[in-house]
């Protein structure tokens, strides 16, 4: 009894051990992944009023989690019963991200006197809503490219080491965020009781350091959704990667999902208006 008992322990020791191994080659697959999705996701919560930051982060990352039990046991079955079809449907959300990007740009140059207000209860749950489904595409390719590290592996092995990846990314990715947005709030805090000194003038360059940072996390996450939409096509279409071999890969991905993006908004556009008429 007592030996099965250690043998059972020893089994769970060794299994355990290649987990750990398999997650660390798992992560450093994902990283360029994660790098867009904090990208994308800084852009996505720093667009609102300072006192609704951290809430909103907060109904994200809760967004975040449930976008996590829903992928993985969907793709652990389908890839186990029909695994053909997973590219296909990352590639759709592949167009979404691509749209999403283009959209910013287009109403940056289009309507950007007519940006919502931050005030807006509806505005707020539309965004939340939209930054959330954003992180449901950005998480199914980040579980996708895990699990194709980890394919010769044990079933139960592929489980552990795709979930604990996906778990991680996304409390690194939004616990790098909400450190983000409230950089400020650091600032303000080293220089609290001070009138000079190294603290108050490294809080002072924290507090003029965030709205800079803010903007161009915005461009940074506008185009990393570009160049994630264009490479989940570059990586999955042979002929793409062919024809556009000559370029930066970056180059190439972001020039893909431009492409992509300005169909589809071509695409999407008329049918909003016609819509809005409607009503």
């Amino acid at each position: 009894m007592a030996s099965g008992f250690f043998a059972l322990f020893d089994d769970i020791s060794a299994l355990m051990d290649d987990v750990a191994v398999m997650t660390k080659v798992s992560a450093q697959k994902t990283a360029g992944v994660l790098g867009d999705d904090l990208a994308v996701s800084a852009n996505k919560a720093s667009s609102f009023k300072p006192n609704r930051e951290l809430p909103v982060l907060w109904a994200i990352t809760k967004g975040s989690f449930v976008n996590k039990l829903i992928i993985l046991p969907l793709i652990f079955l389908l890839n186990y019963f029909l695994p053909q079809i997973i590219i296909p449907i990352l590639m759709v959300g592949g167009i979404y991200l691509a749209y999403e990007g283009v959209e910013k740009i287009y109403e940056f140059f289009f309507h950007h006197s007519q940006e919502p207000s931050k005030k807006d209860e509806a505005d707020e749950k539309a965004k939340i809503k939209s930054a959330i489904t954003t992180d449901f595409i950005l998480s199914l390719e980040i579980v996708i490219i895990a699990l194709s590290t980890v394919t010769n592996a044990l079933f139960l092995e592929q489980v552990i080491t795709v979930t604990i990846v996906a778990f991680l990314a996304t409390i690194g990715v939004y616990g790098i965020v909400a450190l983000i947005v409230r950089l400020d709030d650091i600032g303000l805090s080293m220089q609290r009781g001070k009138d000079s000194g190294f603290l108050y003038s490294f809080g002072g360059a924290l507090i003029k350091l965030l709205p800079k940072l803010v903007k161009t996390l915005s461009v940074v996450g506008t185009f990393a959704m570009l160049i994630v939409a264009g490479g989940i096509y570059m990586h999955n279409l042979h002929f793409l990667h062919e024809k556009l071999h000559f370029m930066p890969s970056l180059v190439a991905e972001m020039l893909l999902g431009f492409v992509l993006g300005v169909v589809a908004l071509a695409i999407i556009l008329p049918i909003q208006k016609l819509l809005l008429k409607k009503t």
